[in-house]
């Protein structure tokens, strides 16, 4: 008998696997799940990495979700003030690490445009003489609506050869921003560049009351540091007590609240949380102190 011959189960195994491919060319699977289930079939035999499969997802993901599902919110975007001085607004560029700004008049309900630091930079080696002004420096804004969808979005900032968007709700009110990063970063996972602040310590401390915390950071080092007493019998982790409130596997930006404490997530993939922003109350007690 010849060692050639395939067993059956193994033929038959693969017929399966292949028929569910045919379908996929010939207007089959009918609906999302039969794809994810042809998808988890193919990671199951390592016919494709954890990797691709996720951003397979991910596209699939974007061709659902609205721009308010990942916009950065209003309380959150970092803003220059369209009269501030070089001195005045050179710190919160320095500070914030991000590359675009949305310049504001009064309020942020008045964006008169977007600067790019990058055009700062004739100012910074004096190839400029006259006195420089935020008014002569800065881009049009691009308008969005919260309830667009995210993926035209994306072909936009591409065929436009834009980065970044202004989000307003249906009364015309500025709700939040969104950047191509945003929406890449729901098909490939957390983008970090090298002006991104490497998380080495489980709880960091980032302004007033906000901290960013690691997932996985241990849940009785969480109680001492923030005076709190959560239950670990549900948990080890201050990830896995939000993972247990929200009830279900939450994408990035998705906020929850619990006793008080604000918890954002900052990156997440299908699988686990990676890290939370938390905003506590301003006079709650941290390590013995109020927070403000």
């Amino acid at each position: 008998m010849s060692d050639d011959k395939p067993h059956p189960s193994s033929g038959s195994s693969s017929k399966s696997f292949l028929s569910k491919i045919i379908q996929i060319f010939t207007g089959e699977p009918k609906n999302k799940e039969e794809l994810v289930e042809v998808l988890n079939d193919a990671e199951d035999r390592d016919l494709i990495k954890p990797e691709t499969k996720q951003m397979i997802e991910g596209v699939l993901e974007v061709s659902e979700i609205h721009v308010r599902d990942i916009m950065v919110p209003r309380s959150q975007m970092v803003t220059l003030e369209i009269e501030q001085s070089l001195d005045e607004f050179l710190p919160t560029i320095i500070d914030s690490g991000h590359s675009r700004f949305p310049i504001v008049n009064d309020d942020k309900d008045h964006i008169e445009g977007i600067l790019l630091a990058k055009d700062l930079l004739a100012y910074g080696f004096n190839q400029q003489d006259e006195e420089l002004r935020l008014a002569n420096l800065i881009r049009p804004a691009i308008i969005v609506p919260e309830s667009k969808k995210v993926e035209p979005l994306l072909k936009e900032f591409r065929s436009k050869r834009y980065h970044m968007a202004i989000v307003v709700d249906e009364y015309g009110g500025v709700s939040g921003l969104v950047t191509i990063e945003d929406i890449l970063e729901l098909i490939v996972g957390e983008i970090e560049d090298e002006t991104d602040d490497e998380i080495e310590e489980d709880i960091k401390h980032l302004a007033a009351n906000v901290y960013q915390l690691k997932a996985l950071t241990d849940l009785a080092e969480f109680d001492q540091y923030f005076n709190c007493e959560y239950d670990t019998a549900d948990s080890d982790t201050i990830g896995g007590i939000i993972l247990h409130q929200f009830g279900h596997m939450p994408r990035k930006g998705e906020i929850v609240t619990l006793e008080g404490f604000e918890f954002k997530v900052l990156s997440a993939d299908n699988r686990r949380i990676q890290v939370l922003q938390l905003t506590i109350p301003k006079d709650h007690p941290v390590n013995g102190k109020t927070s403000d």
